[in-house]
């Protein structure tokens, strides 16, 4: 780099007062020379906004006055990176923390190659900061469904070479502003999860590169026997949400027909029939309640009002 872009890094919080003041202070640490933070708040109530501007005072903090989802206040976020003039925007997640020059080896990658829209780093596990967590991801078109690369692998400290990837995790996604001005912002359809999948389908198609920069590393507070797939509301944005990953990126009737039949009615029957997986019954009914939502264009925060129609 002969200059130093301007980034503006944008950290989401809802209800993760310790997490965002972790990460916060872990930024303090970087050396690249010419990056700002801004936390999007989705109207928390935990005392968020509170303890992150008595404990770091000069720290831009936005209050969306409501909870608008992951693709809705990242696209705040861009908004502000907008504003500032900023050449990238990195979306960080809140539980994660950092390596000092993490952000500076994103940037040498994505400013040297006009052609790179969006690079990110290996992420690992923070109570096990040797295990990969995500190495970029994979797109399988024959089935319709997404994965990440080098999970639980054991990190090779940067020695692997860059690499292409059909998508990076929104956990830290450095994406090029020129490319968000092409491509347009998340879609806010998806609320949460599946949307940074969809947004680098659209980023690529603009004509741009997606990277794996393994030199760039973080750690995310997430445990290898992810709990959250214990919940039934992350099962219904995991069922919707695919069903709108196959809709928006107009995926071919093969990855339809895998989704639905294969998988979705497999798994739907298999939890009906079979005594063991009784405990499944709340999952059960909102997976038809995603289902349904989906084929009835029912998108965005699941509402209570919405009612269960499973």
């Amino acid at each position: 780099m002969t200059s130093s872009p301007l980034v503006v890094i944008i950290v989401l919080n809802w209800n993760g007062k310790d997490d965002t003041l972790a990460c916060l202070e872990s930024l303090r640490g970087v050396t690249y020379p010419n990056f700002e933070t801004v936390v999007v708040d989705n109207d928390s109530a935990d005392g968020s906004v509170a303890a992150i501007r008595t404990r770091f005072s000069r720290q831009s903090v936005i209050e969306t006055g409501d909870n608008l989802g992951f693709a809705g206040g990242n696209n705040v976020g861009l908004r502000y990176a907008r504003e500032r003039g900023a050449d990238y925007a990195l979306l960080l997640n809140n539980d994660v923390e950092v390596a000092p020059d993490f952000l500076t080896c994103l940037v040498k990658v994505i400013d040297a190659d006009p052609s790179v829209g969006v690079v990110g780093p290996t992420i690992c596990y923070f109570d096990l900061p040797d295990t990969i967590w995500s190495a970029g991801g994979r797109i399988d078109w024959s089935r319709g469904k997404s994965f990440m690369l080098g999970i639980d692998e054991c990190d090779r400290n940067g020695k692997c070479t860059t690499r292409e990837v059909d998508f990076v995790s929104g956990c830290a996604l450095l994406v090029r502003m020129s490319a968000v001005e092409e491509a347009g912002n998340l879609d806010p359809r998806f609320f949460m999860y599946y949307e940074e999948t969809e947004w680098c389908v659209r980023i690529r198609r603009a004509g741009y590169r997606i990277l794996h920069v393994p030199q760039s590393k973080i750690w995310h507070k997430i445990q290898p026997d992810d709990s959250r797939s214990e919940s039934s509301l992350v099962h219904y944005y995991m069922v919707r949400n695919r069903l709108l990953f196959l809709k928006a990126t107009g995926a071919g009737m093969r990855s339809w027909l895998y989704t639905l039949l294969a998988e979705y009615l497999r798994t739907l029957l298999s939890w009906t029939l079979k005594p063991k997986w009784r405990a499944k019954k709340p999952h059960r009914r909102m997976m038809i309640r995603a289902i349904g939502d989906a084929f009835r264009g029912r998108w965005g925060r699941l509402l209570a009002t919405q009612g269960n129609k499973g």
